[in-house]
């Protein structure tokens, strides 16, 4: 029966089921997300803190790039998208369509978190969804969509979502780099959830790491369309488009940053790299054989 059923809904279409890998991951990135800032907010951080959110986030990464990463790379970002399609990596023709699978895969995460939590929040809010702008207060809608510190200026906030985005992205590139430190496909999911938690742990004050352009808005359409009707209209409509902006810049830095700096640098196929972890040993080309051993100090 299952292979049958199988059989009857198996999509042969590549691009389709890069789509769907798409919309999955990035549902499961911030489904764990999401509920890891329910978790803490609504039980008055006696089930979760700053650092269990951090985790959270990184394993919702690990899991999503986990789900998608076969398929069509785990993008599960808009700015990663943009990015790669940017240094040739990705056909500009999917641009539209992966951005699209990510943001409605971000809706309908923060819909289900939204769901079930339903309970607690109207517990927690007596009922009154309210946000107070001039104590730089969000309250709840925090659980959603990201919000800057009492002291985070626009551009102090353009200028974290630039650098923390460029600093992932940066990383990813090395990562997956199969001339660098090769690191297994099986391993790159966890990879790159640490580089998350890292960024999350060093960066996360100012205006809690969005990273993400579809991570950030279509949770908080969805806290706008829940009641917290100042969503987008917060600091007077000057800060919903920085988690969104920034990103996006910060990416194609990251991937031009590594490439200007490492990958251009590899020797052309065919010619032999030094072994990855063996700083002693020095390579001639020509000959192909070793002619010199190396102290640490002198690689």
């Amino acid at each position: 029966m299952a292979p049958k059923l199988m059989k009857m809904i198996r999509v042969e279409a590549p691009l389709l089921r890069e789509i769907m890998a798409e919309f999955l991951g990035t549902f499961i990135l911030v489904l764990f997300g999401d509920a890891s800032v329910a978790q803490s907010k609504l039980s008055n951080e006696a089930n979760g803190d700053f650092f269990s959110i951090n985790w959270g986030w990184a394993i919702g990464v690990m899991m999503g790039v986990l789900v998608a990463g076969g398929v069509s790379g785990a993008h599960l970002n808009p700015a990663v998208t943009l990015a790669m399609a940017c240094a040739g990596r990705l056909a500009i023709i999917k641009v539209f369509f992966y951005m699209l699978a990510q943001y409605l895969g971000a809706f309908a995460a923060a819909a289900s978190v939204l769901g079930v939590y339903s309970d607690a929040i109207q517990y927690a809010s007596n009922g009154t969804l309210t946000m107070n702008d001039e104590a730089n207060d969000p309250g709840l809608a925090g659980i959603f969509a990201t919000y800057p510190a009492p002291w985070l200026s626009v551009a102090g906030g353009l200028g974290d979502q630039i650098l923390g985005t460029m600093l992932l992205l940066l990383c990813i590139c090395a990562i997956t780099d199969k001339k660098n430190t090769q690191i297994p496909s099986a391993l790159v999911p966890m990879y790159v959830g640490f580089t998350i938690l890292g960024i999350g742990v060093c960066f996360g004050a100012n205006c809690g790491y969005a990273l993400n352009p579809a991570r950030d808005l279509s949770p908080r359409l969805i806290s706008l369309i829940a009641g917290w009707e100042q969503s987008f209209s917060w600091d007077n409509y000057n800060w919903f488009w920085v988690p969104i902006v920034g990103p996006h810049i910060g990416a194609i830095l990251g991937v031009f940053i590594y490439i200007a700096f490492v990958e251009a640098h590899w020797p052309e196929d065919g010619d032999e790299l030094v072994p990855v972890g063996v700083p002693r040993a020095s390579f001639n080309k020509d000959r192909g054989e070793k002619i010199q051993n190396m102290d640490m100090e002198s690689f």
